[in-house]
């Protein structure tokens, strides 16, 4: 299933960007993170995630590994994560454009492939369930953003 959006982040791009390359800061914005680990920095990670698909809960265990990284403007990683009995891979890529007003644009894709006892009992769900996942984990981004923007532009 290939998912895809924007969002604006009333920001500059390169706090835009160091946020979105923080994976413990972008952990806390990932609904069901329970745990990240470095590997080795800006290149491969480790986590466990929990997600829920309806009445079907899954725990995926995976790896994330950065594919590309072109500062402050695009960044593409996979990531590849199993659970009892299902597998989920992902190829998700993000650009950073200026926006107006000193803000970022982020437009996005996630390619996502989930098989298995998961994708039998729920296929119906998932696009309209990760497509959720997708826009809470964006907007969860930008107000943690925003609000430490707002908070060092009023200690000036």
């Amino acid at each position: 299933m290939l998912l895809k959006g924007n969002v604006t982040i009333h920001a500059p791009r390169k706090k835009v960007w160091d946020f979105l390359t923080d994976p413990s800061r972008i952990g806390q914005c990932v609904p069901g993170v329970e745990k990240i680990e470095t590997i080795e920095e800006l290149k491969k990670y480790r986590g466990v995630v929990s997600v829920g698909l309806g009445s079907v809960k899954a725990r995926f265990s995976g790896e994330v590994d950065i594919l590309e990284l072109d500062e402050p403007h695009r960044a593409k990683l996979k990531a590849h994560g199993t659970a009892t009995g299902s597998a989920a891979d992902a190829v998700s890529e993000m650009m950073l454009s200026d926006g107006a007003d000193n803000s970022t644009i982020v437009n996005w894709t996630a390619d996502i492939n989930v098989s298995g006892q998961l994708a039998s009992l729920v296929s119906r769900l998932m696009v309209p369930v990760s497509q959720k996942m997708a826009g809470i984990f964006y907007d969860e981004v930008r107000k943690r953003i925003e609000t430490v923007d707002a908070s060092d532009s009023s200690q000036s």
